[in-house]
């Protein structure tokens, strides 16, 4: 199932990232025009959703979605100006920091649903595999959307949890879209697929082996929305607007699940019948530190980053 490019929902002529240089220029309606990079799975919804609500209208944002395929990517693209805002997960940001990027998040974005029988994202084998549990996966090939993020990790971590060797596994990426195909084909053993295809694989032969981020941590925060220190600091009252935006999202979504299955077929081509089935995670507009602590401990000891991430840096004050 493949994804349907997310075409600009606002259209700005000559939109560019918000600078001191340009983030005063009016937009439409005289509107600032604010551009986010999100990749297109359940966890974007409150984003398409406040949209379409005019939430971010309301705060003086002139908003423009542009599709990524994960925080690998939404890094570089905030770094350098061709997104204004980014949704990226919590591993992303944490390599980021340990890199040297003065990157922040100014709100939260996603959570697991900390249930060890059903979550939005899981790792799935084929119906007939020998796999059945997460000590199986030692030695295996899995697959997540990108290399060292919070996919690889908190699978590590589960697999740990569950009494066996994280680091025993190998890990290759591969888009959420097309990990069922490769399951398939045999070129993986095991893969991670969020919501919203994570049911359709569900239905076509695939099982559930490990609720990787309930099993990390049950409050575990899975990404947010971010920038950079500097927009931060030249346009406080544009970050301030976005905050206000986002989160007013995030509390609409949380209330309005009906809402956000239909957010997700704007810019998915899950069918509507699917949509009815997938599971949520949970909107909040505060990250659990404690989780993020543990996460980022998981990425010290797998190597993926140096050191402790100092959260008082990363996570909104």
């Amino acid at each position: 199932m493949t994804l349907v490019a997310v075409a600009s929902v606002v259209l700005v002529s000559g939109c560019g990232a918000a600078t001191p240089e340009n983030s005063a220029e009016p937009g439409a309606a005289g509107l600032t025009p604010v551009t986010v990079g999100a990749i297109p799975i359940g966890d974007v919804a409150p984003l398409h959703l406040g949209l379409a609500e005019g939430f971010f209208e309301d705060e003086g944002i002139d908003l423009s979605i542009e599709t990524i395929s994960g925080g690998a990517v939404a890094v570089p693209g905030v770094v350098s100006g061709s997104f204004d805002f980014a949704f990226g997960n919590t591993v992303s940001l944490m390599v980021a920091q340990d890199k040297g990027l003065d990157l922040k998040y100014v709100t939260n974005g996603t959570t697991s649903t900390g249930s060890s029988d059903a979550d939005f994202a899981g790792v799935v084998v084929m119906d007939d595999s020998a796999i059945e549990t997460a000590t199986d996966l030692e030695g295996k090939t899995v697959s997540s959307n990108n290399l060292s993020n919070i996919g690889d990790t908190s699978i590590r971590t589960a697999v740990d949890n569950a009494g066996g060797d994280g680091a025993s596994l190998t890990f290759v990426e591969v888009a959420f879209p097309n990990a069922l195909a490769a399951l398939e084909t045999g070129q993986i053993d095991a893969a991670l697929i969020l919501e919203p295809f994570l049911t359709p694989a569900l239905q076509n032969g695939a099982r559930v082996v490990s609720w990787n981020y309930a099993e990390t941590h049950e409050n575990l925060d899975i990404g947010g929305y971010f920038t950079t220190g500097d927009v931060i600091k030249d346009s406080p009252e544009l970050v301030a607007s976005f905050a206000a935006a986002m989160n007013r999202s995030l509390e609409y979504a949380q209330e309005h699940p009906a809402e956000v299955r239909t957010a997700i077929g704007t810019y998915t081509e899950i069918p509507a019948d699917v949509l009815d089935q997938i599971t949520l995670p949970r909107f909040t507009t505060e990250f659990d530190r404690d989780a993020a602590a543990v996460l980022g401990a998981a990425a010290v000891k797998y190597g993926t980053i140096s050191q402790a991430p100092d959260l008082d840096a990363l996570l909104p004050s």
